[in-house]
């Protein structure tokens, strides 16, 4: 490839995820400025089981923390690199295997978007879908709204 696209070997789109974009970073980074700026740590005596300290830290650990890419080294632990390595092949998606294989059954399950992925990987080819999905990320598309929908639950504090 000419170009180094930020996507991860399962068939998710790095470039479209907000810890792999850098999203994750610069919120927890603001919302770590807000909180010192206002000085939240009141808030610890009005609500008992809010530990602020171990929020703070949380805060800290997120704002300086972003994914490093499974290409680089970083992502999440899987057989995912192992196998395509051994299979010599850049990404899963290229795996006539790919919907059937039990080290993508996670991708499969809980970003059902890679199977359009890989349809689309066969339709027009690995470097073609990749330019693609970057073009999507550089205009703003994420899988926040996939994910939302399945993982954000309420809250209630005491």
């Amino acid at each position: 490839m000419d170009r180094k696209f930020s996507y991860a070997v399962c068939g998710v789109y790095c470039g479209q995820c907000p810890y792999g974009n850098g999203r994750v970073r610069f919120a927890a980074g603001e919302l770590k400025r807000l909180v010192d700026t206002v000085r939240f740590d009141w808030v610890e005596n009005v609500v008992k089981s809010f530990n602020f300290n171990e929020f703070r830290k949380g805060l800290e650990w997120f704002s300086q923390s972003q994914c490093q890419l499974c290409l680089n080294g970083g992502g999440a632990p899987c057989e995912n690199k192992k196998c395509a390595a051994g299979k010599n092949l850049e990404s899963c998606l290229l795996c006539d295997d790919y919907l059937s294989c039990e080290h993508t059954a996670y991708q499969r399950e809980w970003y059902p978007f890679v199977v359009d992925n890989y349809r689309r990987v066969k339709e027009v080819g690995f470097q073609k879908y990749l330019e693609e999905e970057e073009e999507k990320a550089q205009a703003g598309v994420d899988f926040m709204g996939h994910l939302e929908r399945r993982c954000c639950k309420v809250v209630k504090l005491d």
